[in-house]
This record gives structure tokens, sequence and C-alpha cells, in this order.
């Protein structure tokens, strides 16, 4: 077995549980210090967006008929689930983004204060809908949280297509939601670039597309989501 054979490749997370199957091609994650190879991100397209978007559609009554305060519950059960493994949350961010032990570190505080204090949800944030949240590698864990908690609050379900280059803090981050409370569905990853946001923002159950990250690939995201009908909010 050659050595990229055992390097593993960061599942998907649709319906509460990891999931891979047969990708066209890969994308390989390196330690952004070293330039070694650590992971391999799963480029998926339109059959595997609709797998989570079909997750997310079918765990939405349930979701949007908590109650506010139920769901800010289960926010802080998160929180309170990622404070404890902030340190190696901090380290899959600094690994994939070349950030500083510090601001990794940062960036996971901030990412807790997002999840304890999420503000109430906006007509932006598609409460009562499946909501896309597609983020670059800037800030892999903060950046779809700044997005993805208030929509979650309002009662949205969700599917985030994080930066092939930095997956693995949000992919850790579905992994808690299973032993923090939360319901199979609400919470799913899409691994990809371009075809999968192509793939969700063709769904016709995704009611938005939110945007975390670099403004030029906003545009690209803004031009994919306009194309196919859906609001688009950065």
């Amino acid at each position: 077995m050659s050595e990229s054979d055992e390097i593993l490749a960061i599942p998907l997370w649709i319906n509460g549980h990891a999931y891979l199957t047969m990708a066209p091609a890969f994308f390989d994650v390196r330690d952004v210090r070293s330039g070694k190879v650590r992971r391999r991100t799963p480029l998926y397209g339109a059959a595997e967006a609709l797998a989570a978007v079909e997750s997310a559609r079918n765990a939405l009554p349930a979701w949007a008929a908590l109650t506010e305060e139920t769901r800010a519950r289960l926010l802080a059960a998160l929180a309170d689930a990622l404070a404890g493994y902030a340190e190696h949350f901090a380290g899959l961010i600094a690994e994939e983004t070349g950030k500083d032990a510090a601001a990794a570190a940062t960036e996971v505080s901030a990412a807790l204060h997002v999840l304890r204090s999420a503000p109430a949800g906006t007509a932006a944030t598609g409460g009562g809908t499946v909501v896309a949240v597609v983020s670059d590698d800037r800030a892999p864990l903060l950046g779809p949280l700044q997005q993805a908690a208030p929509a979650l609050l309002a009662g949205a379900t969700l599917v985030l297509k994080p930066s092939p280059k930095a997956p693995s803090a949000i992919f850790a981050l579905a992994e808690l939601t299973a032993r923090s409370g939360f319901a199979g569905g609400v919470f799913n990853i899409l691994q990809g670039d371009l075809a999968a946001i192509e793939g969700l923002c063709a769904a016709d159950a995704v009611s938005r597309v939110l945007f975390a990250g670099d403004p030029a690939l906003g545009s690209k995201v803004a031009a994919i989501a306009n194309r196919h009908g859906k609001l688009f909010v950065d």
C-alpha cells in the first residue's frame, strides 16, 4: 500500500453520520507549515448535494417546530462540547490554514461565543427553510458558524460546504452535533468545490445561500445562486 492510499479522506456528514462514497477527484489537504499531505477532500457534485439537501429537508419540520429557546439550548450544548476539544480544533485550524497557535485558539474562542450568543434570526437567515452555507479557508470554523448559528436558531436546517483546503474543523464540529442532541439531518456537510455549490443551488429545497469568506469567491457563488434563482447573502 502506498503512502497516498493511507491518507484518510474527509467524509460527508449526512443525516447524523459520516458518509463516504466514490468521488471523481480529490483535493490534497496539506499542512501549510510543512507542505505534507495530511488528508484528502473528496470533490463531490450534484448527486451528493441532493442527498445532503434531502437529509436537511426531512429534518426541517421537527427542527422548525422546536421553540427558539430549545434550539438555543442545543447550540449552547454544542458550544460546551466544542470547548472540551478546543485545543484539538485549534490544531486543525492551524494545520490547514497556517495560522499560528494564538490566532487559531482565538478563532475557536470566537466560534464558542457565536454558538452561545447567536443573534435572533432574520428573514435573511432562512428560518424554517433549508439553507446552504458556503465558506472559504480563511476562518474554517468561525466563518461558517457566523452564518450557520443564526440560521439554526431561526429554525433552518443546513447543508454546509466548506473549503476543500480546510475541511476538518467544521466536519469535526458536525461529529459533535451528534453528541449534543441534534437530530440527524439538521446539520449536514457536503465536501466539494464549485460543482458541489452548483448542485446545492440547483436543489429545489434550498431557499438561499449564505456565504462567508473572500469576496472574489463570493462573487462566483453569487453568480451560481442567481442563475438558479436562489437568494444570496454574504
